[in-house]
């Protein structure tokens, strides 16, 4: 930190860094598109601006370790704001609404969503998402335990199937294949619940009658809720991975590390949504 400096915040100094990589940003979607119409060109331009896009990731991230641990710009109070600053910015403008937005909470001229609409409806399906994809992990853990009160009315069938095996096998073959069957539905409950979350929280923004850029409650509104919506994306393609690995049977009941992480991943998700929903939602638009 500097020595003249009476302030524990970052004042950051004017950096190319961010017009470089829009500008690369902007060539590789246009290389995308001459490359798609079969353009001489087209690959070209998109290994130039990737090649831009990894040069500014990694110029500016240098800048960031030599801001941070070389000068001493991230002070306490700025990782602070690092981590919370979003939802600090909301808390603070909608408890302490300031003169420029008109000294109420939500700002004149915005239109709030209602929070027992497409909100809550996502609350109950993300919640569901979460309860199956417990169920499927306690599946894994307990195996036959659970699926004999699970499937009893289904076992006659099965062992009608394997009626040439000795009643031994005959009962772990039906266990075996019944486990693998509920285990195989709740990842893929969970699943198809999180796609139709992220379709019904696009379908919200699209309604939405406000913008990121219409002052203080747009952009912490569209910033928090969009964040936790790329999580949901980034949880949703770990059930994805999980599916598969569980189709091609990897996970055993002593060796699911994999599924375990995926399931806590989406029970964090689950905590935030409901944060953001009584916060946001239900007592930031009232």
């Amino acid at each position: 930190m500097s020595v003249s400096q009476k302030h524990p915040y970052h004042l950051v100094d004017p950096s190319p860094w961010p017009l470089l990589g829009s500008l690369g940003a902007l060539a590789n979607t246009i290389g995308g598109v001459m490359y798609m119409h079969s353009f001489v060109e087209g690959g070209t331009l998109i290994s130039l601006s990737l090649g831009m896009i990894l040069y500014t990731m990694f110029v500016w991230w240098r800048n960031i370790i030599r801001e941070s641990t070389y000068e001493g710009h991230h002070t306490f109070v700025v990782q602070l704001g690092l981590r919370y600053a979003f939802f600090w910015a909301f808390f603070q403008s909608s408890l302490a609404p300031i003169v420029e937005i008109g000294v109420i909470w939500p700002p004149k001229g915005i239109d709030v969503l209602n929070p027992w609409g497409i909100p809550f409806l996502n609350t109950l399906i993300l919640l569901s998402s979460g309860a199956t994809v417990t169920w499927a992990h306690h599946v894994i853990l307990n195996g036959s335990k659970m699926q004999v009160v699970y499937t009893l009315p289904r076992s006659r069938y099965l062992r009608r199937r394997t009626h040439s095996i000795c009643p031994l096998k005959r009962e772990l073959a039906t266990v075996k294949h019944l486990t693998q069957s509920y285990l195989f539905k709740g990842k893929t409950k969970s699943l198809n619940q999180s796609l139709i979350f992220t379709r019904f929280q696009g379908m919200g923004y699209v309604k939405t009658p406000f913008m990121i850029s219409d002052g203080i409650y747009g952009s912490t509104f569209l910033f928090t809720t969009g964040f936790h919506g790329f999580h949901v994306i980034i949880s949703t393609i770990f059930l994805i991975i999980c599916v598969i690995h569980q189709y091609l049977g990897h996970f055993i009941q002593t060796h699911h590390f994999g599924f375990e992480v995926a399931t806590w991943y989406r029970h964090f998700v689950d905590v935030v949504w409901l944060f953001l929903f009584v916060s946001i939602y239900w007592w930031g638009g009232n």
